[in-house]
């Protein structure tokens, strides 16, 4: 199933968004919720917190007085991370199980309030961040919650800033117009992102780059290969011994065929043949079909074996090259990539020879040119610069 994570700064309408997607069809699980389920009367959360913190968080009807208990752990980071250790285990048991409930090709949405805070980010296969100007964000909670305007500025104060949410965020939903606007929003994410992308998961389909022209260069790339990156790291763990950004996206400056290629080090292509490709294909990289190699360079040597995955998300088409850690085609990936990143009058030879290349071949886009001989010619001045400046991966 499709695991999205849903955040959002206080007053930022987090909720609304929530629900009309409860409305499209998603599954929704509210961290906040669940929080106060683990510690109603009569659980152990609530009686392991009373042995912490005493009866004082208690009200007179035994419920918990999340005011008083808030008094105590406001200020005090010790005894925070103490409620958080007896709190963060159940809610986290409890939305694996209230997730494994859902049907096979459910959407399941966590609305989780402090997703960035806690680091959740790379256990979904999407995040999505509703974002409202703070200004905005200050009216709503005077109007809808009455709350006045110091205790508001404290609460958005004591979470993650805008940069810190957009920084994990696939989705940035801009919440400062009307619920009518943000509705329309969400209704245009659920159809051409969300089920699209669930689809595909199911599947085990691979979305296809485009291919037909370059993208002129994007700041936001290292960004998003960023977050690739996380989630694959999350999936793999200590399996992958190496993640890196490759190719021409993790060029600055350099125009690009808009997808991102990932190299993973691997102790074992044989490992990657087996639960390894499961556990990319779960976390959102399906295998892409076929027999995959590099050619190697100088030509003439045989070929570099490799496995190849992409993506299943509509919206972010990836290469995810999967290669034998301190192997030729590892090492020329970063080759390739570093002596681009350090000589700018190359970098513009690239980028000239791309153009020439999708111009004579538009289907090959930039991917078409392994067997080029400009390649060779580039290993050659790759590996004298790497002489040089002493480089190593």
């Amino acid at each position: 199933m499709l695991r999205v994570g849903l955040t959002g700064g206080i007053g930022s309408g987090k909720s609304a968004a929530a629900a009309r997607l409860v409305e499209r069809g998603a599954v929704l699980i509210d961290a906040d919720r669940v929080a106060r389920e683990v510690v109603a009367p009569g659980t152990e959360g609530l009686a392991e917190i009373v042995a912490a913190f005493s009866d004082a968080v208690v009200d007179a009807d035994g419920a918990l007085d999340r005011a008083a208990l808030g008094a105590v752990v406001f200020a005090d980071e010790t005894a925070r991370r103490r409620l958080e250790a007896i709190t963060h285990p159940r809610v986290r048991a409890r939305t694996a199980e209230l997730t494994a409930a859902a049907a096979p090709d459910a959407i399941v949405v966590n609305d989780v309030p402090l997703l960035v805070e806690v680091g959740l980010a790379p256990t979904y296969h999407l995040v999505v961040v509703v974002q409202t100007a703070v200004s905005t964000r200050l009216e709503r909670l005077a109007r809808d919650r009455g709350m006045g305007r110091a205790e508001a500025e404290r609460r958005i104060a004591a979470q993650a800033d805008d940069a810190r949410r957009r920084a994990v965020a696939d989705v940035v939903l801009t919440n400062d117009g009307s619920l009518t606007a943000l509705h329309d929003a969400v209704d245009l994410l659920w159809k051409q992102r969300l089920v699209p992308y669930e689809d595909n998961l199911r599947q085990r389909r691979v979305v296809p780059p485009d291919a037909t022209e370059l993208a002129g260069a994007d700041a936001s790339w290292p960004e998003q290969y960023a977050r690739l990156a996380a989630r694959i790291q999350h999936a793999l763990g200590s399996d992958a011994l190496r993640i890196d950004h490759i190719g021409s996206t993790a060029v600055p400056g350099l125009a690009a065929q808009n997808v991102i290629d990932v190299q993973v080090a691997v102790a074992s292509l044989a490992d990657a043949d087996g639960p390894l490709a499961d556990r990319l294909a779960s976390a959102g990289f399906p295998r892409v079909p076929g027999q995959w190699w590099d050619d190697p360079r100088p030509a003439g040597r045989g070929r570099w074996e490799k496995r190849l995955h992409g993506s299943a998300d509509p919206a972010r088409p990836v290469r995810l090259h999967v290669r034998l850690a301190d192997s030729p085609g590892w090492r020329y990936a970063l080759l390739m990539r570093d002596h681009l990143r350090a000589d700018p009058d190359q970098r513009a030879a690239y980028l000239l020879f791309k153009r020439d290349l999708v111009d004579a071949a538009p289907e090959a886009g930039d991917s078409g040119t392994a067997r080029n001989p400009w390649f060779d010619e580039e290993y050659l001045r790759a590996e004298q610069w790497a002489e040089q400046t002493g480089w190593h991966p």
